[in-house]
């Protein structure tokens, strides 16, 4: 009879790069209907809505996944500043654009700040050891 495989432990992921690919997927699903209204509204040719929102959304969701490296983190913010740059196809999503680039900003700042607290008490909590009696 063969042993049950022991599932591998996932890895542990910091409090900005949740936050961070929440706001990502959320964008990818903005940049649906981004294509959907610019093709709608006839702003561009069919083939360049399509292709142009479903690349868009496509970038936004692979970025999510790679959010733990470095250089995820930095197109994330290069996908930011596409995000804005939709507004050139219709100056709307100029404003748009700006909120969920606010919304992005202030999940990595409370992110950030978050891991670091989160370090912070790791770092304690490490540092405390059970069997040494405090002193008074």
């Amino acid at each position: 009879m063969t042993e049950p495989r022991q599932a591998r432990p996932r890895r542990a992921r910091s409090v900005t790069e949740m936050l961070l690919s929440i706001v990502l997927v959320l964008e990818a699903v903005l940049g649906f209907f981004i294509t959907l209204t610019v093709f709608g509204l006839k702003a561009l040719d069919p083939f360049w809505a399509f292709g142009g929102g479903a690349l868009l959304c496509v970038l936004l969701l692979l970025t999510a996944l790679v959010l733990r490296f470095p250089w995820g983190m930095w197109l994330g913010w290069a996908l930011q500043l596409a995000l804005i740059l939709t507004g050139i196809i219709l100056p709307t999503l100029y404003v748009v654009g700006a909120v969920f680039v606010a919304i992005w900003v202030f999940c990595f700042w409370k992110g950030r700040q978050l891991d670091r607290f989160q370090a912070a008490a790791a770092a304690s909590f490490r540092d405390t050891d059970p069997t040494t009696p405090p002193t008074a």
